[in-house]
């Protein structure tokens, strides 16, 4: 992911607050890398779970398939826990194949880390940041 998607989907992250944020990555499936940051609203509009709007998912899906790529991922923020996936987030898992990246606003700083989900087995894997 680059510098400017990484900063694009933490500020998303930090304007939702009180409330967790979320987001979709558009990108490219059989490698990985993130080529659109999607920031989507919370329809839950909760501090303690996520639904994407499914108008925003439908936007960032059309427009992932028109650049030629695809939605692989979502994000979302934790607004009082760690960049960790909870018991909600992993049963509320979509898609074994995406990447789910949480950002953690519990600190000054965010700390943002990425996972497989795949049934209940959940898989950290590295978030590689591009610099500019």
């Amino acid at each position: 992911m680059t510098q400017d998607r990484y900063e694009q989907m933490v500020a998303h992250c930090l304007s939702g607050l009180p409330d967790e944020a979320c987001g979709l990555l558009g990108g490219v499936a059989a490698t990985g890398e993130v080529t659109a940051c999607y920031p989507t609203r919370n329809a839950a509009a909760s501090a303690k779970v996520y639904t994407v709007d499914p108008r925003d998912h439908l936007r960032a899906d059309r427009d992932a398939e028109a650049a030629g790529n695809a939605i692989i991922g979502v994000f979302h923020s934790h607004t009082h826990t760690d960049a960790y996936p909870s018991p909600t987030d992993v049963a509320q898992a979509p898609d074994p194949s995406w990447h789910y990246v949480l950002v953690s606003l519990r600190d000054t700083q965010p700390v943002v880390r990425s996972y497989r989900i795949e049934g209940s087995a959940v898989t950290e894997e590295p978030l590689v940041v591009i610099p500019r």
